[in-house]
């Protein structure tokens, strides 16, 4: 009889994160309720829900930043937070995350330093956010808009496995966004594992699978064709809607 390592094990592991009920708290209150879900390997899987929902707590934890209650959260085979997944799990928040003080091609070259990755590998990653005229501004000279792309651009360059992305088409123009989902398809075709936050309903189609969420409760995982086809609604938003009219009362029931 073979013996297998865990190694083994885990890269036969479908799964890149693994949810099991968890539960986070802020002081007496509960964000998130006994939540539990999956995100496949190499797959864009979209977080959907309305601001405050639970979507950026969430996401904090499957980094390791978010002190949670109880329940698991497992990344790669690996505890979230773990020191290995540093290096594997890229994550970009909402509020810029870059240096002011140096310009676009010197925020992100320090990145691509820490990953051993090459000049034009740092192009690639500026201009793959539509920032490749700007590249000599400095992060204080650029619209808000801007640094977001600009720390996406950080993020991209370290090649992760995992990419966890709050809100990153929010304020870009329509082109931009759909430049940057082409983007997002052509990492996940390559083996990326995508994770991407939004409350705009109509980037559902973008996504392979969704997690739609709603007052820290998960209402539901499944693909855009299945949300539709579940609710008996073309519309994506219109859907989710009936989804949520569906679930109020089990949700009420599980919070009281």
């Amino acid at each position: 009889m073979s013996k297998h390592s865990t190694a083994d094990v885990i890269s036969r592991d479908p799964f890149a994160i693994d949810i099991a009920d968890l539960t986070v708290r802020r002081g007496k209150r509960e964000v998130l309720h006994r939540l539990s879900a999956s995100v496949e390997k190499g797959s864009i899987t979209g977080l959907l829900g309305p601001s405050g929902c639970g979507k950026t707590t969430l996401m904090r934890s499957i980094v390791g930043t978010q002190i949670v209650a109880s329940g698991t959260v497992t990344v790669l085979g690996q505890p979230a937070g773990s020191k290995d997944l540093r290096r594997r799990v890229g994550y970009v928040t909402q509020s810029p995350s870059i240096y002011p003080d140096l310009t676009v091609a010197d925020n992100v070259s320090y990145f691509g330093a820490l990953y051993g990755r090459s000049k034009s590998e740092v192009a690639d990653a500026i201009e793959a956010v539509g920032l490749t005229g700007h590249a000599k501004n400095l992060g204080d000279q650029l619209s808000g808009g801007q640094q977001t792309r600009a720390s996406l651009a950080c993020a991209l360059v370290a090649k992760p496995e995992i990419l966890i992305l709050d809100e990153p088409t929010v304020g870009l123009d329509p082109v931009l966004r759909v430049e940057l989902w082409e983007h997002f398809h052509a990492l996940a075709e390559q083996g990326t594992t995508l994770l991407v936050s939004s409350h705009v309903m109509d980037e559902a189609e973008h996504c392979e699978k969704l997690l739609l969420m709603r007052d820290g409760y998960l209402l539901a995982q499944l693909s855009p064709a299945e949300l539709r086809a579940t609710t008996n609604r073309q519309n994506t938003e219109e859907a989710f809607l009936e989804l949520i009219r569906t679930h109020a009362e089990p949700a009420l029931a599980g919070g009281a």
